[in-house]
């Protein structure tokens, strides 16, 4: 493999068979739509590795469960997009990194806003419209100013052993800045596909899908799920299952609009 252009490059950090088995799953399925970019992941299990998938491999031999905070800051490229491994892509990421022009980082709103564990934050309690931001699909740039609030979020995240989530300890630290950060229209961090359903031809071009029900199978629920197919079909279903189940207050309406007939 010749080398590639590294001002801008994608990143993983896995560790274990089955995260890493999911971050080859998505490196392969953005190798098909830009084939000239470059991947990089860290991990504990390179021997796992297809040949010649990712450009560079960084071994970590004792992980963290947040080891993507000590990654990210150790990039290689002027322009990163950082991703979980529960993603996939499914269209050309475009200009997307021209972004970083104007920003130093962007990135999308978390989904489940009406939910007490979005909400949250360590430090500061912040208004309904602004959550949390999921980490999930990060694009950055690599400047100092970027870089020290990366070791902000690192230092405030693994000193408070009661903090799990570090969306916790970013939603703070975004709410604290002056950094100049985009939020990102929802068709680069897809967390429903189902919004398809209610999409027009001119909406969007849905880009990145990441999900939770890519890791169901890790976790005995079923088949694995590798095709936008198969999480849409997986997510109708759980959306009709999750309508039809004890309510927010909020959402009560919402369900009777929905489905007027069972409501009846």
């Amino acid at each position: 493999m010749g080398e590639r252009d590294v001002t801008r490059g994608v990143l993983y950090v896995a560790s274990g068979p089955d995260y890493v088995d999911l971050a080859v799953q998505s490196a392969e399925s953005l190798r098909a739509v830009e084939p000239d970019l470059a991947i990089d992941l860290v991990t504990d299990v390179p021997e796992l590795l297809p040949e010649g998938l990712f450009d560079q491999v960084r071994v970590e031999a004792r992980m963290h469960a947040r080891e993507k905070l000590r990654a990210m800051p150790e990039t290689r490229f002027e322009r990163t997009l950082y991703v979980d491994s529960d993603t996939l892509f499914v269209a050309p990421l475009g200009d997307l990194f021209d972004v970083l022009e104007r920003f130093e980082c962007a990135l999308t709103h978390d989904v489940r806003r009406d939910w007490g564990l979005i909400r949250q934050g360590r430090d500061h309690q912040t208004p309904y419209a602004f959550p949390q931001h999921n980490s999930g699909v990060f694009l950055y740039r690599r400047s100092e100013a970027m870089l020290a609030f990366l070791a902000e979020w690192a230092a405030r995240f693994f000193v408070d052993e009661t903090v799990e989530r570090d969306q916790i300890i970013l939603k703070d630290l975004l709410w604290e800045s002056d950094l100049r950060y985009y939020v990102l229209p929802p068709e680069f961090n897809l967390r429903r596909v189902t919004v398809l359903d209610a999409w027009e031809p001119l909406d969007a071009v849905p880009t990145i899908l990441h999900s939770h029900r890519f890791q169901d199978h890790m976790r005995g629920r079923g088949d694995r799920i590798a095709t936008l197919e198969a999480l849409l079909e997986a997510e109708r279903q759980a959306l009709a299952e999750e309508w039809a189940g004890d309510l927010p207050e909020a959402a009560q309406g919402w369900a009777e609009l929905r489905n007027p007939v069972a409501a009846k």
